[in-house]
């Protein structure tokens, strides 16, 4: 199995509850395939660095997961098919990243604890 890392920006016209139900839906997807999450963090509303179908600002979310390379197909149908996503990128972690995604998970985790 390899390690993955997947942000997607959803559109800024959703509510909190909204924001959480498709990021639910996405976690799912994985689970349902057999991955494992690693690790979520929602970064929540940004501005952009250039307007995406006329939206400025969007939710950025982060997933971390380990999976089988066929489960990252199903995921990115998943968010073609979801008109809440405006953009999309997964990439494959190689060990060097993963070990900087550990890191970054505990100092990130250290700051919710504060």
């Amino acid at each position: 199995m390899n390690q993955y890392e997947t942000v997607f920006i959803l559109t800024p016209v959703l509510s909190d509850e909204q924001m959480k139900e498709t990021v639910a839906k996405f976690k799912k997807v994985l689970t349902d395939t057999g991955a494992e999450i690693l690790n979520e963090e929602a970064w929540g509303l940004k501005k952009m660095a250039y307007a995406i179908q006329k939206k400025s600002t969007g939710f950025y979310c982060l997933l971390e997961f380990k999976a089988e390379p066929s489960i990252v197909k199903t995921l990115e149908t998943a968010y073609r098919r979801d008109e809440k996503v405006i953009r999309y990128m997964t990439v494959k972690l190689d060990k060097y990243a993963a070990e900087y995604a550990v890191k970054r998970m505990k100092k990130y985790s250290n700051k919710e604890e504060a």
